[in-house]
């Protein structure tokens, strides 16, 4: 049995490291083979291991000890330490018959390195194939080789790419690297170089953006802009010119008339529907006057509508000047006349209310001559009509002189082309949505047109007069409604009708973004707005109003409040009623809430008065203004004034029980009473303000002790009194301020 057994370990043994050899010579030096004991091996391991303990030598067992090794899943025989060293010789040769093979082209995959070489035997036996490589193989060969090169050549020197780059107004760094398809850190860094210190967001001006295009060696192309499109469609519209109405704008001072003068004109009582007798926004009429037509604009009279009187003198062909005979040329006369004449455009004179009295219209006269505006009859060229709106006085005269100064400039233009015009005003409807008063100035303007009205756009749905009836379409000067847009347009903005929506589209999109670029919102801190004193108190203030026109000048009347301890914010200026959202608003920013001429919804009062917000409705705007002025007021810190009533000089101190240290004082100046603020002055240096406790006169408790005279005296809430201190009566009275 014994010998059995040594038989066994023998074998074993001498099998293992044999075998353990040949896979060591074809590892690396640092590797060690380990196997993975499987169940099978279990049997036989028994043996083993009472051999290993009957002969001492344990060689096997070094070799099932430490990490598993896992086996391939395909291969499932049983010795698996045979299979893996046999799997790793073969591939070990394989890799070397691959060495091989780059160098001699002619072995074969299946056969031995060895067996390539010539050998004298192998020579006579004539084992060598002699077949010859073929003439393809070869210039395949050459082929791949110059490939080869060729790839290395195009790594050192790679040929740069010219692209064509559009190049729009203005575009971000990120947006100009994408179109070079160049990394936007190089572009940075060829910035930093030239001393421009961008990051990846910030927009660059189109000069800088193609001179980089240059730089990095492509083709800048500039972008049409919007505007230029724009252009082209107007200047191609010259022929098939007709005669068209004037557009006339009535201009000047606050209640002189201008309404009035026009309601007759047109037979119809605007007046009784305005508030105050104050036309707050601009409004358009078409008359009729022997077989003539004429566009009225209405601008309002008040000092804060200067935008809106400037937006009229540059749209008309003539303006009327309204000024009143009992009042004569006031601020906002001289403003429209400034206008008119910075419009180039001829003014006519309408001198109103001459059936008063107190009417003067010689003084008028004189007073336009410092305007350079020259009546006839003193030999100038400046048409003056002497009216009454109330008396119909020389009304068709006045028409008359319109017309003939419309005809001096011969107005046409081409009817039959696709419209344009200028926006007037707009506003958002309840019922009907976004409306805008339109004065179409050239073509004729149908409904179902495709327009573009500054940033937005829209298709016409609907055309109204300005006796609010439906029309299908409107002539140039044509004072007209328009629904169908997507959102309120700017009053001023221009109005183009375009071939179809996509081109409207693509046109409103272009300019938003255009817009959108040009605001460059980087503001850099300098060293006086970061260390400036921010202390101004501000007033945010969410405005809404009826029309476009109202909530510009309200902006600007509102820019006019200046103050060096509070300022009005604007936090949101928009036209419609006053919704939820702006109620909200007003709660999260602290904002008072002004609804001008509009009403606020029904869930927004709600909310209102849920969220205890105010809302303010006005319709006149001096009482707006004066209202925000109210408002800031409030805010102002108030003016403190401290009056000196008394001062007393501590002798003695006294401990009275119950009342704890009392000073025994002798009044200097003045008087101190009970109710007094009091400060305790030691050294010169204020120890403590408070109120006077109680005032004693020879155990009696007085209200007040006058000069000369000695007392005792309790200060609340303070002890700590010394010989020499002086007590100083003050009173503080304080005065609200305004602005």
């Amino acid at each position: 049995m014994e010998n059995k057994k040594t038989k066994l370990t023998i074998s074993g043994t001498a099998k293992k490291s044999i075998k353990n050899i040949e896979v060591a010579k074809t590892q690396g030096k640092n590797s060690v083979v380990i196997e993975k004991p499987k169940n099978s091996f279990v049997k036989r391991g028994s043996s083993f291991r009472s051999a290993g303990s009957s002969t001492g030598t344990k060689p096997a067992s070094s070799f099932s000890r430490g990490a598993p090794f896992k086996p391939s899943l395909g291969l499932k025989t049983p010795p698996i330490t045979n299979d893996f060293e046999r799997r790793k010789l073969a591939e070990q040769r394989a890799t070397k018959r691959l060495k091989g093979d780059s160098d001699n082209k002619k072995t074969k995959l299946g056969t031995k390195k060895r067996e390539t070489k010539l050998t004298v035997s192998r020579a006579l036996s004539d084992e060598i194939e002699a077949r010859e490589r073929s003439l393809a193989s070869v210039k395949r060969a050459r082929e791949k080789e110059q490939k080869n090169l060729n790839k290395d050549d195009n790594k050192e020197n790679p040929k740069p790419i010219k692209r064509d780059v559009n190049i729009p107004e203005a575009i971000t760094v990120r947006e100009l690297a994408n179109r070079m398809a160049e990394q936007s850190s190089n572009v940075i860094k060829y910035l930093f170089g030239m001393g421009v210190t961008v990051t990846i967001n910030q927009t660059l001006a189109a000069d800088t953006a193609e001179f980089l295009v240059k730089e990095f060696g492509h083709n800048p192309i500039r972008e049409e802009k919007a505007e230029e499109i724009i252009q082209k469609i107007k200047a191609t519209r010259v022929e098939n010119l007709k005669n068209r109405p004037p557009i006339v704008t009535v201009m000047g001072h606050v209640d002189h008339g201008k309404t009035s003068v026009l309601d007759v004109l047109r037979s119809a009582n605007v007046v009784s529907g305005e508030f105050g007798g104050i036309t707050q926004h601009i409004g358009a009429y078409q008359i009729e006057s022997q077989s003539n037509k004429l566009t009225f604009i209405d601008t309002p009279g008040h000092a804060a509508f200067t935008e809106m009187r400037a937006r009229g003198s540059k749209l008309t062909d003539v303006v009327v000047l309204v000024v009143a005979a009992d009042d004569g040329v006031k601020p906002q006369t001289v403003e429209s006349i400034k206008h008119a004449k910075a419009a180039n455009v001829p003014i006519v004179v309408a001198i109103n209310k001459c059936d008063l009295p107190e009417a003067d219209p010689q003084k008028i006269k004189n007073q336009l001559l410092e305007y350079e505006l020259i009546a006839e009859d003193l030999s100038g060229d400046t048409l003056m009509v002497e009216i009454s709106a109330k008396t119909k006085l020389n009304l068709d005269k006045l028409v008359e002189a319109i017309i003939l100064q419309a005809e001096i400039l011969d107005l046409k233009t081409d009817f039959e082309s696709k419209a344009t015009g200028v926006v007037l005003e707009s506003k958002i409807d309840v019922g009907r949505g976004p409306v805008a008063t339109i004065i179409v100035t050239t073509g004729t303007l149908k409904k179902g047109d495709y327009f573009v009205s500054g940033l937005k756009w829209g298709k016409v749905r609907a055309i109204i007069n300005d006796k609010g009836k439906n029309i299908n379409e409107a002539s140039p000067s044509t004072p007209v409604e328009i629904l169908g847009i997507n959102g309120a347009a700017k009053a001023g903005d221009d109005f183009i009708v375009l071939d179809n929506e996509k081109e409207a589209k693509t046109l409103s999109e272009n300019r938003a973004e255009e817009a959108k670029d040009g605001k460059n919102p980087l503001s850099f801190a300098t060293q006086d707005s970061a260390f400036s004193d921010k202390s101004a108190e501000e007033l945010n203030l969410i405005i809404k109003s009826d029309v476009h026109g109202s909530s510009e000048a309200i902006k600007n009347a509102i820019s006019q409040i200046k103050h060096d301890e509070v300022k009005p914010k604007i936090i949101l200026s928009d036209i419609g009623m006053v919704t939820e959202t702006d109620v909200t608003l007003a709660k999260a920013s602290n904002a008072v809430l002004i609804a001008f001429n509009v009403k606020p919804s029904k869930e927004a009062k709600k909310l209102a008065e849920n969220e205890n917000i105010k809302i303010s409705s006005y319709n006149i705007i001096y009482e707006v203004l004066d209202f925000i002025k109210q408002k800031m007021s409030g805010l102002l810190t108030p003016d403190v004034q401290e009056t000196v009533a008394g001062s007393a000089q501590v002798l003695e101190i006294f401990k009275v029980s119950g009342a704890g240290k009392v000073a025994g004082c002798k009044i200097t100046e003045g008087e101190i009473t009970g109710t007094s603020d009091v400060r305790l002055i030691r050294d010169g240096a204020i120890i403590y303000t408070g109120k006077v406790g109680t005032l004693f006169r020879e155990k009696n408790q007085v209200k007040q002790v006058s000069n000369g005279q000695e007392c005792g005296i309790t200060i609340k809430d303070y002890m700590d009194f010394q010989k020499g201190d002086t007590i100083e009566a003050f009173n503080v009275t304080s005065t609200e301020r305004t602005i």
